[in-house]
């Protein structure tokens, strides 16, 4: 049994592990979106999301903390820069993973793991989606007054 026993070994070991968290990271950070396997993307989540979480209170203790963990210059300015301020009102969830086609090579499942506020095509359709359904609602609305209306 595997009670309380956290995250996913990878076939890796310790040091490997976070050394490839860690490059995974800054990777997501400076690209804003990669393509890993599941399980990666799943274990890249739950490291990447509490750096980000950090970066938003942005104390210079966080920066020090943010800096230990990813190792890389680059990626750290590219969070506390860009990433917060697009980010900085949303209250978690701050990655979305997508599953992709199997590897022909060993048949792993793929993922695209992307930082949510920079996928300019899903959030344009979420955003015709809401507006969708507001105008429907207000259809309804008026022709459930008109109806009363109508009825009186």
């Amino acid at each position: 049994m595997r009670h309380q026993v956290k995250g996913r070994k990878l076939s890796r070991t310790h040091s490997h592990r976070s050394a490839l968290l860690k490059n995974l990271a800054s990777a997501l950070f400076l690209h804003k979106r990669i393509e890993t396997t599941l399980a990666k993307a799943k274990e890249l989540r739950t490291f990447a999301e509490p750096l980000i979480t950090r970066a938003r209170r942005g104390t210079l203790h966080d920066q020090r903390v943010v800096m230990s963990v990813l190792r890389n210059k680059e990626a750290a300015k590219e969070l506390f820069r860009n990433v917060v301020s697009t980010v900085g009102d949303r209250k978690g969830g701050y990655t979305r993973i997508v599953r992709t086609a199997v590897r022909l090579g060993d048949a792993a499942q793929m993922a695209i793991i992307e930082l949510v506020d920079y996928n300019e095509a899903a959030n344009m359709a979420a955003q015709q989606r809401h507006e969708a359904r507001e105008a429907a609602a207000q259809n309804k609305k008026e022709k459930d007054a008109e109806k009363a209306s109508s009825e009186s």
